[in-house]
Order: C-alpha cells, then structure tokens, then sequence
C-alpha cells in the first residue's frame, strides 16, 4: 500500500512517515500543499495523510482539488483543528475520515487500513483468494492452510494484486505501489517479485496481460 503524508511539521512527519514504513506501508512525505496538489495529479497513491495547516496551499484546498479532478483515493486528514466546524468543512470536502493531534500512531495505521478495505468494498480485515489468506494487520499470509513467509515487498504486490483481481495493473502501478521516490529500483525488480510469487502459489496465480502488466483472474463465486 503506497501511502502520502502531507505535513509539513517536521517531527510529526518523520514520526508517522517511520511508524507507517514500519508497518510495511510504501511512504512518501511532502510538506507543502502546492506540491502536493501537483504531484497528486500525476502519481497514483492508495491513501493520502493530509494536515489543514500547510504552506503555500492550504489543506482543504488541496482535497477539493483531488475530488474535483474525480479521484477517489481515500483522504485521512490529521490536524491540530479540534473545533467540529473544521471537522465538518473537512468531511463535507471529501474527506474519509479525521483525526486530532496528538494521536497514536497505531491508530493511523488502523484507519488507513479500514479505508483500504472500504474503497476495494471489503468488510472482512483478512483478504480471501481461493486457497490465500492474507493478514494485513498480522503480515501473515496462509496458501492451502499453511503460512508462507513474505518478504514486505511481495506481500504488498499481493494484496495489490488480489484486491484488483479481474483488473490488468500496469508495471508502473505496481511498482509505485511498492517503492517510494527515494529507493533505487532495478529495472526488473517487479518481475523478480512476480516470478517470487509464482513459485510459492503457483505459476498460474499471477497471469502477464501482454503489453498491460499484470492481472490475477477474478474469482468465481462458490456455488450455493
């Protein structure tokens, strides 16, 4: 899950840019509403952590502009405005949700993870696929009853690929979903990831879409 922070305090930034890498998040921090407002209208991300407060383009301004150009990433807004009309205007903009600070990080990474489940239209916490559990919150994954141990990286291209089963991802959504502006990436990481993924569930689990990227079938639904 590749995640943004907007805040442009430089403590709470570092703090919830290391906790949500630490839960296995794929992070990018900004502290300005400006850039951010430009970089989202040319990069995909499966959650924004937006403060109100930012310079150069205030926080509201920079959600308006996400829900107007149509997107519908889900927006965490966290900031220092407790009073119920900021919490309101925040809301009625487009917002998914909202916290005050001070707030634990735990309980960031417990939200962004119920927003992730609400936009791919999933109750459950554990992700189901045919003989795959997947653990978000555990960062455990079972095939056929036994857990298999994954590397961060392969987890996320799984999840990522399982939530969108039925849909053709590119190469350049799935390799911005995993690695962040600042990592150095080889040109055939992501296919060493695929090919990681295959040998442990399977070769036909993960099917090439020639000159797309890459798919995982939609399951069919169980009969009655």
């Amino acid at each position: 899950m590749r995640v943004l922070v907007v805040e442009d305090d430089e403590i709470l930034g570092e703090a919830i840019q290391a906790g949500l890498r630490k839960d296995g998040y794929a992070v990018d921090w900004l502290k300005d509403g400006q850039i951010a407002d430009q970089v989202l209208k040319s990069e995909e991300f499966d959650a924004v952590v937006l403060d109100l407060g930012l310079p150069k383009l205030h926080g509201i301004r920079v959600l308006e502009n996400i829900r107007l150009r149509g997107s519908k990433v889900p927006v965490l807004i966290l900031t220092a405005r407790d009073a119920i009309e900021d919490r309101i205007k925040g809301l009625d903009m487009g917002a998914d949700d909202y916290m005050t600070k001070p707030y634990d990080l735990n309980e960031v990474g417990a939200r962004l993870r119920a927003l992730q489940r609400r936009s791919v239209d999933r109750a459950s916490p554990e992700i189901h696929y045919k003989d795959i559990i997947i653990d978000p919150i555990a960062h455990e994954v079972k095939f056929e009853g036994l857990s298999i141990n994954l590397p961060r990286r392969e987890f996320a291209l799984l999840q990522k690929l399982i939530e969108n089963q039925g849909k053709a991802l590119s190469r350049d959504q799935l390799t911005q979903s995993l690695y962040n502006w600042d990592e150095d990436v080889d040109s055939n990481a992501l296919e060493v990831h695929i090919h990681n993924l295959r040998k442990k569930f399977g070769s036909k689990l993960i099917r090439t879409i020639r000159g797309v990227g890459y798919m995982v079938e939609k399951e069919k639904p169980k009969d009655d």
